[in-house]
């Protein structure tokens, strides 16, 4: 492996080719017309356009991708996260030209990207899973059986995809039939599939993952867990490790549970293993997330080890260089996800030009991003503009490098979700690691109140508008530029 295309943009492209560089492995980066002035573009060794201004005309196009690989001579492909990174089709083509791809392989991704399967292989495997149906609902009597034998209130799921598209909780019977043509209407948009299951829904429940890597010799590396339970809207919002929820005995039924799920289908590569915990201790599976998450910078801070070397090696043929029982955990670490988004308008989308950037620096912070100054914030791309990831001796301590970090964090130009985390991490519950999924629900303070439809819908058609002009000025910039 001696040169890589790196499928993806922004932060991440930046994280493999930081990875990349010191393991002496030249990059690719692409980028779209909307990113030609990009920071991953400038810090690859070579760089590829990809004709268009949205990520459906470029970074998920697999046929402009797999020839840029073509056209760059590069031997394997990093798909970083989101986009092609969780397609079972675009890790075939790759295998089919004779790309590496770094990750699982089309046929593993196949079988747990669809939660039903994800699901079914776990009962088999001994693994704990949520009340709920056996297989995608195929019709609304199905549904009403279902629900009636695990009891209200219960969470229609997409089969496919993640991100909370297509999911609806619904607390009574007459509620079910409109929820299921909801939550398949969105399904079937999100994913291109309107299939979805039903399973109990908890009550507070708190949202732990846990971090693996296997190779292709049959040995399993787990690194540890996450709890990500601070999420508006599905969303996450702030992850950290170690989780306060888990005792040693339940940690380690958890990496058990990890550890032999992925090891029931032969799984290779970085992937993560999501779980939900209710009050009383017990865990359930939810999913697995075939690719490198975004927070696992929480890991790398925790274990000192490099996911995207481990990737990279992996993929290589490599045996890993560790055992679980070799893995040292030290400290706690927490991530902030920093978004383009107004937290005291109901979280609306920011968008404009960053005037000015200053990023915080020191000892145990980290700051993984992609800006700089004059840089534009459209709606084509997801609104994560960075991540702030500190650590410390004790959780008190990587709270307090955060907060310290989060006050030295500007960016100037638009609004950010900054704000909200500071205001989650002084909050007493969670101070006290006492918190769920519904933190943001009971804490927010009627801050993120509901705002009047009309007002939504006006300022989503300006919102466009703005970005169409920007992207028709970016557009028009990138031409004059290659006709000199």
């Amino acid at each position: 492996m001696k040169r890589i295309l790196i499928a993806n943009r922004g932060e991440i492209a930046r994280r493999v080719i930081r990875t990349a560089r010191r393991m002496g492995i030249e990059t690719v980066a692409i980028y779209s017309d909307a990113d030609t002035p990009s920071l991953h573009v400038r810090e690859a060794d070579m760089a590829i356009r990809l004709d268009g201004l949205t990520p459906r005309e470029t970074y998920l196009d697999m046929e402009k991708v797999i020839r840029a690989v073509r056209t760059s001579g590069a031997d394997a492909v990093h798909p970083g996260y989101g986009f092609l990174s969780e397609n079972p089709e675009f890790a075939r083509r790759c295998q089919q030209e004779g790309i590496v791809f770094i990750g699982p392989s089309p046929e593993q991704i196949e079988t747990l990207g669809s939660k039903t399967n994800a699901r079914q292989i776990a009962i088999e495997a001994g693994v704990p899973v949520m009340p709920g149906s056996a297989a995608a609902i195929g019709s609304i009597e199905e549904a009403r059986e279902v629900a009636e034998r695990i009891g209200y209130p219960v969470l229609l799921k997409a089969a496919a995809g993640g991100g909370g598209k297509g999911m609806r909780v619904v607390d009574e019977p007459s509620r079910l039939e409109e929820s299921l043509r909801m939550a398949r209407g969105e399904a079937q948009t999100a994913f291109n599939s309107d299939e979805v299951f039903l399973e109990k829904y908890v009550l507070k429940p708190r949202h732990v993952e846990i971090q693996v890597i296997a190779d292709t010799h049959g040995n399993v590396l787990v690194l540890g867990e996450r709890e990500c339970s601070v999420q508006r809207r599905h969303q996450k919002v702030i992850e950290e490790s170690p989780s306060m929820a888990l005792d040693e005995d339940l940690r380690q039924r958890m990496f058990d549970s990890a550890r032999t799920l992925v090891s029931a289908v032969g799984y290779t590569n970085a992937g993560t293993l999501e779980f939900l915990l209710d009050a009383q201790g017990n865990y359930y599976f939810l999913e697995v997330n075939t690719r490198l998450q975004v927070e696992h910078p929480v890991t790398e801070m925790c274990t000192g080890l490099d996911l995207v070397e481990l990737q990279l090696r992996v993929a290589r043929g490599e045996a890993l260089p560790i055992t679980t029982e070799q893995v040292v955990r030290r400290g706690a670490a927490i991530e902030c996800r920093i978004s383009a988004e107004d937290v005291h308008a109901g979280f609306m989308p920011s968008i404009g030009m960053i005037r000015e950037v200053i990023e915080p620096e020191g000892e145990n912070i980290r700051v993984d991003s992609a800006l700089y100054d004059g840089m534009p914030v459209t709606l084509y791309y997801d609104p994560m503009l960075a991540k702030v990831i500190t650590w410390g001796e004790t959780r008190d301590e990587a709270i307090a490098t955060m907060l310290e970090a989060l006050d030295h964090l500007h960016i100037a130009g638009i609004s950010t979700t900054a704000p909200f985390c500071r205001f989650v991490l002084q909050h007493p519950a969670f101070r006290a690691g006492d918190y769920s999924t519904g933190f943001v629900g009971e804490h927010w303070n009627g801050v993120e109140h509901p705002l009047d439809p009309e007002l939504v819908r006006l300022a989503a058609a300006a919102a466009i508008r703005t970005g169409e002009r920007l992207g028709e000025r970016m557009l028009a910039a990138s031409v004059a530029e290659r006709i000199g």
